[in-house]
């Protein structure tokens, strides 16, 4: 029992320590695959550099649901496997991971001379110059920038649940 509750507090707590910077209302497709575009921003506590790195997020929803493809799976987004315990108390209490395969994709990381603050606003302009409105903005420490873009694709899953569920209600998959 402690250590569902020393997981939950250790999950808080890096929660807390990653941001959404910039972000996208578009929802999740219910029967089709979906691309998460972002930017990640990074600082870390020893060398005070920023490193900004764009990536994307690949959401697949099982077509057929069988035991094997029942539980969610990850790919790319952590380097240490001590942290895929706590994600994985996460999923397997929401029902809305249930069987869904992420995989992270991300690009070389640019070291740029800006803090964290102006890089974000950077990146903003930029974006907003392009009329770019599906690209997300995420910071985080440089240790938890798995965790960032983990939290990133659980909000989007978790706000399009409602309708995507509505959605098979429709299609008659749901009563």
């Amino acid at each position: 029992m402690f250590g569902e509750f020393e997981q939950f507090e250790r999950l808080r707590q890096v929660w807390s320590q990653v941001r959404i910077e910039r972000h996208v209302e578009t929802g999740l497709f219910t029967f089709g695959d979906s691309d998460l575009p972002y930017y990640l921003v990074t600082t870390s506590g020893t060398d005070q550099l920023v490193r900004v790195r764009r990536g994307n997020i690949s959401i697949t929803r099982a077509r057929i649901i069988t035991p094997e493809s029942m539980n969610p799976e990850l790919r790319n987004f952590f380097a240490e496997q001590d942290d895929i315990g706590i994600i994985e108390f996460l999923m397997s209490r929401t029902a809305a991971f249930s069987n869904l395969k992420l995989v992270n994709e991300s690009g070389p990381e640019r070291i740029v001379t800006d803090t964290v603050e102006e890089a974000v606003d950077k990146l903003n302009r930029q974006l907003d110059a392009e009329d770019e409105e599906q690209v997300a903005i995420l910071s985080a420490p440089a240790e938890l920038g798995g965790f960032a873009v983990f939290r990133y694709a659980t909000e989007r899953i978790l706000a399009s649940a409602p309708g995507n569920i509505q959605e098979l209600r429709e299609r008659g998959f749901l009563p």
